[in-house]
């Protein structure tokens, strides 16, 4: 596999010279083309913060974010928007629908937002509800829907325009446990099936054990690396509970 994302010596500061307060410390790592990350920590550990600096969304006080070879920080505006347009796709904790747009809407407007050819729209679309389970909620609007039918509508409009890398906020944060565990599987066929990359956060064990890999954060710094190789999904969420009690139970709720 080739190197997706990298990230070196990523450090961020919110605040003024007479309060500082240091949210990333030398971050370093890489994520490789088809790889499904997960990054655990607890509230105020600095995982929100990064995803925030790797989906362009905010700026690092220093340090390099590198997606498909392009350094982030060198794009201005309008290149910028073109990029997260092409090359980012979004899964947010809140869905993050339009209420007035169905489903097949919702999903259909990034490629729109691409200048897609309008006859290609409907079979893509229909081709990335069938891949999460939703063909059945396409002409309904999101009050019509579940929560796990929301997400993965939400998940549907990311991947749909074949993004680089699908960047994921606590995907699982407004699901019930049924729901949640629909979703993770969803997104892990995506993963092993399309070959897809994602970078989950999360703070929570179960969603992170669908991962091929997860780091933890502690104090804006990466405290260890687990990844899953050939271990079933249950023994790696034992191996991800042995960090999270490491870790001094910073992540008991987690459990």
């Amino acid at each position: 596999m080739s190197e997706l994302l990298k990230i070196e010596h990523l450090v961020k500061y919110y605040g003024n010279r007479s309060s500082l307060t240091k949210a990333l410390n030398d971050i370093s790592f890489s994520v490789e083309k088809g790889e499904f990350t997960a990054i655990m920590g607890a509230s105020g550990s600095g995982k929100t913060t990064l995803l925030n600096c790797i989906s362009t969304i905010d700026r690092p006080t220093a340090g390099q974010i590198y997606i498909d070879g392009i350094c982030t920080s060198d794009l201005k505006r309008n290149a910028l928007a073109d990029f997260r347009r092409d090359r980012l796709g979004f899964i947010f904790q809140d869905f993050n629908l339009l209420d007035t747009l169905t489903a097949f809407d919702n999903i259909a407007l990034a490629l729109q937002i691409q200048k897609c050819d309008p006859k290609k729209i409907r079979g893509k679309v229909e081709q990335a509800a069938d891949r999460l389970g939703i063909r059945e909620v396409l002409d309904k609007y999101p009050y019509q829907m579940s929560g796990g039918q929301k997400q993965r509508t939400a998940a549907a409009r990311a991947v749909i325009t074949g993004p680089s890398i699908i960047l994921a906020d606590e995907p699982t944060g407004a699901l019930d446990s049924r729901n949640s565990r629909t979703l993770l599987e969803s997104l892990r066929a995506l993963n092993e099936e399309e070959h897809a990359t994602i970078l989950m956060v999360t703070h929570d064990s179960f969603a992170a054990s669908y991962a091929s890999r997860v780091l933890f954060m502690k104090d804006g710094e990466i405290f260890n690396e687990l990844r899953r190789g050939k271990e079933e999904r249950r023994a790696f969420f034992d191996s991800i509970m042995d960090v999270v009690s490491l870790m001094g139970g910073d992540l008991n709720y987690a459990v």
